[in-house]
């Protein structure tokens, strides 16, 4: 159980943190030998409800900035306690950001994160302009990546990929699975792969199940792959 008593920020953030029951679990991304692992993607695992029925109550109730909050904490947090040395997926609404105390609060608790830290831009609610300038104006400080999730799926398309400097597309699961015998995915996910390089992104898959799926997706020139072929969160 991930606990937020002793962070240094305000009272009113810190009782809304002290509300939640959650933990996290983590899952490798890994290079395209399938065992070199690249970064761990932080996932909340809340006690008493799934997480987008947690998701779904505190965009209810406006507080989505509160899970926000706790998923930078929370997630370093249980990182760091884990020993873990490569870079972490820490994921964030696209409309939500840190207010300033908070950014200085993280840096004061954390320290420096040396390149390790990857910003994941999930695909809902909405998305903020004031967020995503703070986000773009906080990577380049801090010497963090932008990765866009869930591609091709929500809101996640070309323009989103363009409003951030972004450094790693994830392509969806939608667009991978069975991809190494459906012809139509497969031209898709080409013209794609060869878009991100051209633009000198890497391109991660999404959702990889089958050793076939991974297979061809090495050889589709894809950089970058998570999924219970290769590896479950733990």
């Amino acid at each position: 159980m991930i606990y937020y008593d002793d962070l240094p920020l305000d009272k009113e953030i810190l009782e809304a943190l002290g509300e939640l029951k959650i933990d996290y679990v983590f899952q490798p991304i890994f290079k395209a030998d399938g065992k070199t692992v690249f970064a761990r993607e932080a996932l909340m695992r809340p006690v008493d409800m799934n997480v987008m029925e947690l998701i779904e109550k505190y965009t209810k109730l406006g507080k989505l900035h509160v899970l926000e909050v706790a998923t930078f904490f929370g997630a370093m947090q249980a990182y760091q306690l884990r020993g873990y040395e490569c870079k972490i997926c820490m994921n964030s609404f696209p409309s939500e950001h840190f207010t300033i105390p908070e950014q200085y609060a993280f840096a004061e608790y954390f320290g420096d994160m040396e390149g390790k830290g990857i910003i994941e831009i999930l695909e809902y609610p909405y998305i903020s302009e004031e967020a995503v300038e703070a986000k773009r104006v906080a990577t380049s400080r801090q010497d963090l990546w932008i990765a866009i999730d869930d591609f091709g799926t929500g809101i996640n398309n070309m323009d989103v990929v363009e409003m951030y400097d972004t450094k790693i597309v994830k392509l969806d699961r939608q667009l991978i699975s069975g991809i190494d015998h459906i012809p139509e995915k497969q031209e898709k996910v080409r013209e794609l792969v060869e878009e991100f390089h051209s633009r000198g992104l890497l391109v991660l898959a999404e959702g990889v199940e089958e050793k076939e799926e991974f297979e061809y997706l090495v050889k589709a020139r894809f950089d970058l792959f998570q999924g219970y072929y290769l590896g479950r969160p733990e």
